[in-house]
């Protein structure tokens, strides 16, 4: 009989793990990195597509999925895998980070966040037990807890108010999630952890959530404008405290290097808009960096994206056609170069899963670093 969920570490090398989540609707190979399928869709992606890029598992938008189709058409339309033809598992956010992100539209108290959609204006609230009951008709196999993202920068003082308000909502999504009896027999219901920088915030935050019991545990309130070195220092003292034989999850992060970065420190999952919406934008993830194919040194440039890639953009068209794509407008560049830069994301996450296997992590970071850095070389 398929797994609820369970998550099995393979090798380890240094504080890097590699290992699986094992689901009904499949396995999770760890490190992971989730692409965003924010409103049911990874933007310009077939979901086959997605697939074929080796990615085991996506990530759904409970704000925007609740407000539009609603959470309860989609369930009676037979739950989001069936409505966006994806089979494998899909992780859900609680909805909370965009809520916060509505300044001028919401008003937080005690029971939850009430706000007006950005769509019509309509007034609603969202409370730990309502983002619960979303993710729950939606059909997410993943479940986020609902918190407060702590914004950047917050006082000692506002992180800690943050933090526990997020931590007594962790504990309502607790009992919320388990209310469900149906769904919480075939989900995973993760934590998350805040305290903006401070340390022992964030020591409070994972004994809080300890406590309560969770299948996994996030890294929340990062990669909201602190910078690589901070995250970097909050990854440092947070991690060793981490439950070991449970899943780590960086929220929203982020570029490659970040990637690198965050997996060295012992994070498993990953998930970020970066690669689909630079793909929209125009920029490509190279091994010697980004380029920027709207730039007219492209023009007569018969080089794929990048030699070593196996997607079709790279194999199949040169750079001077997607700088002509992009250039005019044509849907196809979009598309093309979001497959190439999701293929890039996942070659990149095969890479460090097969660098900690083989006790090499190291190695392959630094000269993954050191060929990121060199930036792209205009041909002869």
């Amino acid at each position: 009989m398929a797994k609820r969920f369970a998550f099995d570490i393979d090798a380890t090398d240094g504080s890097a793990r590699t290992g699986r989540i094992s689901m009904m609707r499949g396995e999770i190979k760890t490190p992971a990195f989730m692409p965003v399928g924010t409103a049911g869709t990874v933007k310009a992606m077939l979901p086959e597509n997605v697939r074929e890029t080796g990615a085991d598992i996506l990530l759904g938008n409970t704000y925007h999925l609740m407000l539009r189709p609603t959470a309860e058409r989609v369930n009676h339309l037979g739950g989001l895998h069936k409505f966006m033809n994806w089979d494998r598992p899909i992780l859900t956010d609680s909805g909370g980070f965009q809520v916060m992100s509505l300044t001028e539209l919401r008003k937080m108290s005690e029971e939850g966040v009430a706000f007006r959609s950005h769509i019509d204006g309509r007034k609603i609230m969202l409370t730990p037990e309502r983002s619960m009951e979303i993710q729950r008709l939606l059909g997410s196999d993943i479940v986020m807890c609902f918190d407060e993202c702590t914004p950047f920068p917050a006082t000692h003082d506002e992180a800690a108010k943050s933090m526990q308000l997020s931590m007594r909502w962790a504990q309502r999504s607790r009992q919320g999630f388990d209310s469900g009896e149906e769904h919480a027999g075939r989900s995973a219901l993760f934590g998350i952890v805040q305290g903006g920088i401070y340390d022992d915030l964030r020591f409070q935050s994972i004994d809080a959530l300890t406590d309560i019991g969770f299948d996994g545990f996030a890294v929340g309130g990062l990669a909201v404008g602190e910078g690589q070195e901070t995250m970097f220092d909050v990854l440092d003292f947070t991690m060793p405290k981490m439950p070991v034989n449970a899943p780590r999850y960086l929220m929203g992060v982020g570029k490659p290097d970040d990637i690198v970065g965050a997996v060295e420190r012992g994070i498993d999952m990953f998930d970020c808009v970066m690669p689909t919406r630079s793909g929209r934008t125009g920029q490509g993830f190279t091994r010697r960096g980004p380029i920027n194919l709207k730039n007219a040194r492209h023009k007569d440039d018969t080089r794929p994206v990048d030699e070593a890639c196996k997607c079709p953009a790279c194999t199949q068209y040169s750079r001077a056609y997607l700088n002509h794509l992009i250039r005019a407008g044509e849907i196809l560049g979009a598309m093309l170069l979001t497959w190439h830069n999701l293929q890039f994301y996942q070659d990149l996450m095969t890479g460090l899963r097969g660098a900690i296997a083989d006790g090499n992590l190291k190695q392959f970071a630094n000269s993954f670093r050191s060929t990121y850095a060199l930036g792209d070389i205009d041909p002869l």
